[in-house]
């Protein structure tokens, strides 16, 4: 039985991964969250421990134990609009929050770590398709906090014989999004309470969008692999907001009316995202199967199932 220890684990990717972990069989879970967006009750397939912790907290890890396998670290903040008007929360959450999880695993000799990332918010604006080596540009604090952690991550491998993965995560959307505020649970719920959806910009922003399932499957792949560096989980399909929103028409009913409104673009938002899925073919043999339309069917039917209101 091996033991892994997720930070964040109530949150979208974080029940996820452990309902297709204890799918697999053979891991012991246990979570550290702080519950300020997924709840415990999210978790909805076995753990073996909970632990409700603050990750910007340096003692928030020793009650989860000091024996893993491997960590996933999910927590932290994810706001790119918001960290533009105040920088600090994250910077506590990203920075701090990560620094503290290495410095526990350091102390405890625990060697497997994978940290989610994100590749648009630390590249920035650019012209070129997004790859593993391209010069970071991040345009909002969000995206530098992100950058830090990955520096920090190689330097503790580097300096400690460590072997820290950052997966950079694509826009992630599917089944139990339900707390997550990104474009696609977003317009779904807006849709559901009858609200206009809103799009900053004129629609035409490029995003890359990775069903979860698929992502859950690149991150397992890191797994089999333990290996320092940076991973970029992709679909290297880009999609404009205008071709989402009109995907996603096509995955409501009737009943459902979909009106649009457009307002000013958001700073700190990059505008586009082109993705290499490069590396993580080659070297984790990964590749997203998922198509737009099926993976929206399923994020719409199990937002429906769940019987979500707004």
């Amino acid at each position: 039985m091996k033991k892994i220890l997720i930070t964040g684990g109530a949150g979208f990717i974080g029940a996820n991964l452990i309902a297709f972990l204890n799918d697999v069989g053979g891991y012991e879970i246990t979570v550290l969250d702080d519950e300020s967006l997924g709840k415990r009750e999210d978790i909805d397939t076995p753990i073996h421990k909970f632990v409700h912790a603050d990750i910007s907290d340096a003692d928030a890890f020793e009650e989860a134990g000091t024996e893993f396998d491997y960590v996933v670290h999910l927590a932290g903040s994810t706001r790119v609009v918001e960290s533009v008007g105040d920088p600090i929360p994250v910077f506590q959450s990203n920075v701090v929050g990560t620094f503290n999880l290495l410095m526990y695993c350091r102390k405890y000799n625990i060697k497997n770590v994978i940290m989610a990332s994100t590749g648009g918010a630390i590249v920035g604006d650019t012209e070129e398709i997004i790859h593993e080596e391209l010069m970071p540009k991040p345009m909002a604090p969000y995206g530098a906090s992100k950058l830090a952690c990955e520096g920090f991550g190689h330097a503790f491998s580097s300096a400690y014989g460590m072997h820290i993965t950052s997966a950079r995560f694509s826009n992630v959307y599917g089944p139990r999004s339900i707390h997550k505020g990104s474009v696609v649970a977003h317009f779904y719920k807006q849709i559901i309470a009858n609200k206009t959806l809103t799009v900053y910009g004129d629609g035409g922003q490029l995003r890359d969008y990775i069903f979860i399932e698929d992502l859950i499957k690149g991150i397992y792949k890191i797994f089999d692999y333990p290996a320092a560096g940076v991973f970029q989980l992709s679909t290297g399909k880009p999609t404009t907001i205008n071709e989402l929103i009109e995907a996603i028409k096509e995955t409501v009913d009737e009943k459902y009316s979909i009106d649009v409104e457009y307002k000013p673009a958001r700073v700190g938002e990059v505008y586009k995202t082109l993705f290499s899925t490069e590396k993580a073919a080659k070297e984790l043999d990964f590749k997203a199967t998922t198509e737009l339309p099926e993976g929206l069917k399923k994020t719409w039917k199990w937002f429906l199932d769940n019987g979500y209101v707004e």
